[in-house]
């Protein structure tokens, strides 16, 4: 069994090989009443430095490579000493090719976030054993924003990503913290990596693809060809949607991508924009007046 271990010792050492991930991590404890702040210090700083200096894949990332995002984690409550329970607010970001823009992949808010943490403790990790809710929340998404990365690279190129995230999922099913079940809730962990493992689903992660490689990474050079591209991505997830309406991360995909949208389309020929809008009122309805404001040209 494969383990990994977070030592403030092995800082040194960590920093100097390749690692995936420039993750910005918050701890809010504010709504926790009389209660040593230190601890929650230090929590942040062992959370950043597991997600940052851990090596999870073999592939030597340069430092400009290297997957940004956030990770806010708000504690509403405090069951003891050492337990506590609040939400997470999960960000990823994707460069765009040859600009200074990175694009939002993926924002959420998890709300299932159960947590023990002994301040100074080692945060240990072990591939295929739900050992600890905390590193098992840690290592879930750092394998999600790996896969999304990779799908958005090359076509399904996060399978290998999405299968370890799910093996995490798959390991938790006996734990007693919530989001890991599937009878618990259709919007949690367990639901995001169904979805994207789930074959039935695949257009939404060609789209994935196409509205990242063959969409904006080309947006620099051929801003028509590439908006094009994201029209065809757009149709992928019609379909999807056409074939089983309201799917999970067809959901995410819109609430990451919804502003990002109105702004590339507010900027194109009034003769695409009705095309445009008419899918995006379909995938997302609740957001009409927000697609509205393509037709105006307002961003």
């Amino acid at each position: 069994m494969k383990k990994f271990f977070l030592l403030f010792s092995l800082s040194l050492f960590l920093t100097a090989n390749s690692q995936e991930f420039n993750i910005s991590v918050s701890v809010n404890s504010q709504q926790l009443e009389g209660t040593d702040q230190r601890i929650f210090q230090t929590l942040r700083t062992a959370i950043a430095e597991f997600i940052n200096q851990q090596v999870w894949t073999n592939y030597k990332y340069k430092p400009e490579e290297r997957i940004e995002g956030t990770m806010m984690i708000t504690l509403t409550e405090r069951i003891s000493s050492d337990e506590f329970k609040g939400r997470m607010n999960v960000a990823l970001r994707r460069p765009v090719y040859r600009t200074n823009y990175n694009s939002v992949m993926f924002n959420w808010v998890d709300r299932d976030i159960h947590i023990k943490y002994v301040e100074n403790q080692p945060l240990e990790f072990s591939e295929g054993t739900h050992t600890s809710n905390l590193t098992s929340l840690i290592a879930f998404y750092a394998y999600l924003f790996l896969g999304l990365d990779g799908d958005s690279f090359a076509r399904y190129g996060g399978t290998p990503y999405f299968e370890k995230a799910m093996a995490i999922v798959t390991a938790a099913q006996n734990a007693p913290e919530r989001g890991w079940k599937a009878f618990e809730s259709q919007r949690n962990r367990y639901w995001i990596m169904e979805n994207l493992l789930n074959g039935a689903y695949g257009p939404i992660r060609e789209a994935n693809y196409i509205y990242h490689r063959r969409g904006l990474d080309v947006m620099s050079e051929n801003l028509d060809l590439g908006r094009l591209a994201i029209t065809e991505s757009l149709e992928l997830l019609q379909r999807a949607h056409r074939n089983r309406p309201g799917i999970f991360i067809l959901q995410l995909f819109m609430e990451a991508k919804r502003d990002e949208l109105v702004n590339i389309y507010s900027q194109a020929s009034q003769m695409d924009k009705p095309r445009a809008v008419n899918i995006l009122k379909e995938l997302d309805p609740s957001q009409s007046s927000t697609y509205d404001r393509i037709m105006s040209g307002r961003e």
